[in-house]
């Protein structure tokens, strides 16, 4: 017979929590993680200079925009492929804008340059204009409809996150190929939806000035003085607000990529990065359209100018959709490089020591 076992343990019941005392210990998790949070400018007690001055060692602007130009450029191939993809998906889901689209602003330039300019304009000059006035104009997104428009969002999360996975493995050591970004890299798509539904609230204030000015326009309530100054005091209060909140969720869509990271917790860990360094994340991202503008028109105006001349000299040529489809790569391109440079500043300020 078998031994009876003198060693089993009596199981003892742990006496129930009361309501009450459940709610008391989960209220003090809760403020012991606030507790540990960086707390500037959230009370009306006033800040002082040294608890918000927070240096970051990070590059200068157009060092960093090169940089992070350079790191793309050399991993061609990756980056390539990634980019061959989106704008496929791009044509396929969301559209190109149409050739006759693009001949009714070269057309409507034509007569402008003979009744304004007596024809004047040279080529250049024609090239810059059509350039300007078709992405100024929403030439690029004309004509998308909700779905697509639904497509055109999905399609650029998608690339944001194929595109930090890929630069957090190299910047790792690892050599990731593509593939290995496309199907692993989308584990927290609806971790980022929930996150670029916070940048769309925290968008809100600026939005409600966009349509209160369309309003005061259209009834003339900003020809008052007074009327004048009350509606640019409280639009200047709402755009500080989403000036303040949107580059903790911005850089929020680039924690939130990180394994294992919930979407409120990504983007409390951005906001206290951004505590003391918003005005210089806000001047970097200015800095980095004003380059990318320039991007664009080094590469865009020698294809209008080739435009020009392929379908001045070949009529065969002059339905083919080469300005359009130059637009869409450099949009793509545009949407790979933001991501590049929000992942790599961001990654900037956490291995700050300050």
């Amino acid at each position: 017979m078998a031994k009876p076992n003198s060693k089993i343990k009596l199981k003892t019941q742990k006496p129930r929590k009361t309501f009450r005392q459940s709610f008391y210990e989960q209220r003090e998790k809760i403020w012991n993680k606030k507790a540990q949070r960086v707390k500037l400018h959230r009370s009306f007690k006033r800040s002082y200079h040294e608890d918000y001055d927070r240096p970051l060692n990070a590059p200068g602007l157009l060092s960093f925009a090169m940089t992070t130009l350079l790191f793309i450029l050399k991993r061609w191939k990756t980056f390539g492929a990634l980019l061959v993809i989106v704008v496929g998906l791009n044509i396929f889901l969301v559209g190109i804008m149409q050739e006759s689209t693009y001949v009714t602003f070269q057309d409507t330039l034509e007569e402008t340059n003979q009744y304004l300019a007596d024809g004047q304009l040279g080529s250049v000059a024609k090239a810059g204009l059509l350039l300007v006035s078709t992405v100024t104009t929403g030439g690029l997104n004309q004509g998308m409809n909700e779905v697509q428009q639904v497509f055109a969002i999905l399609l650029f999360i998608v690339v944001w996150l194929v595109t930090i996975y890929l630069i957090r493995h190299i910047i790792a050591g690892h050599k990731p190929r593509f593939r290995d970004g496309l199907y692993n890299a989308l584990s927290p798509f609806i971790s980022s939806l929930v996150v670029f539904l916070v940048v769309f609230l925290h968008l809100i204030p600026i939005f409600i000035v966009i349509v209160t000015y369309s309003a005061a326009v259209a009834t003339d309530f900003l020809s008052t003085p007074l009327y004048a100054f009350i509606y640019w005091l409280l639009a200047s209060g709402l755009i500080l607000l989403s000036c303040y909140l949107l580059p903790g969720s911005i850089l929020g869509l680039v924690a939130v990529s990180a394994p294992g990271m919930y979407p409120m917790a990504a983007v409390n860990t951005a906001s206290d990065l951004m505590a003391g360094r918003r005005i210089k994340f806000i001047t970097r991202f200015i800095f980095v359209l004003f380059f990318l503008a320039v991007l664009w028109v080094i590469v865009m105006m020698p294809i209008i100018l080739i435009d020009f001349a392929i379908k001045g000299a070949f009529d065969w040529a002059t339905g083919a959709p080469i300005v359009p489809c130059a637009l869409l790569c450099m949009t793509c391109f545009t949407f790979i490089y933001i991501s590049a440079y929000c992942y790599l500043f961001y990654r900037r300020m956490l291995d700050d020591p300050n």
